[in-house]
């Protein structure tokens, strides 16, 4: 998920490529073991997503967007509901019967803050940044899911300077951990 441009592209075309997951998710039939991997695979990128959501874009709406405070509050209560799902789901085998409704109430949450973003906050941020800081911001936010944990961490700051601090020390275990397990391959 990193692919260029600036940071609201940048965050458009995240949010299609997990709805893309997503479909092929619900595909497949319950129970199925590469089921499980692509519900892996949203949470890694969901969580690479989130982090370097967290490190500058809620800044930047709450320095920049009018009102941009409660903005970012609100969309941070997004993120800590969507990583406690992502937590439980973490748990789950792929034969769990409870799967499948996490996945559902993920991708229900995970809908509503996209679209929430892509119709309000966006552009609200389009109106108020110049196109070299949307740019320098693209630039930041690839660097940061580059660097970013790939497990859930509810308990985690989620507001600088803390978060930025933590998150790469975080990502460097999960990606090791991943790397040892497999987990996050292709399904």
């Amino acid at each position: 998920m990193a692919h260029g441009g600036n940071i609201i592209d940048e965050l458009t075309t995240d949010h299609r490529e997990v709805e893309d997951l997503f479909r092929r998710i619900e595909a497949m039939p319950s129970g199925h073991e590469d089921r499980k991997k692509l519900i892996d695979q949203v949470t890694i990128e969901l969580v690479r997503h989130s982090v370097a959501e967290e490190q500058y874009l809620y800044p930047t709406v709450r320095e920049h967007v009018a009102n941009g405070g409660p903005m970012a509050d609100k969309e941070l209560k997004d993120h800590a509901e969507v990583e406690k799902i992502l937590k439980k789901l973490e748990g789950c085998a792929a034969d769990d019967p409870q799967l499948d409704q996490l996945f559902m109430l993920l991708k229900d949450s995970v809908t509503s803050h996209v679209q929430d973003e892509e119709a309000n906050l966006f552009p609200q941020l389009r109106a108020v940044c110049s196109a070299d800081a949307l740019d320098t911001l693209g630039d930041k936010i690839r660097t940061a899911k580059k660097m970013a944990p790939t497990r859930p961490h509810p308990s985690a700051p989620d507001t600088p300077p803390a978060n930025k601090l933590l998150a790469p020390g975080a990502g460097l275990v999960d990606r090791a951990r991943d790397f040892v397990s497999g987990r996050g391959k292709s399904a």
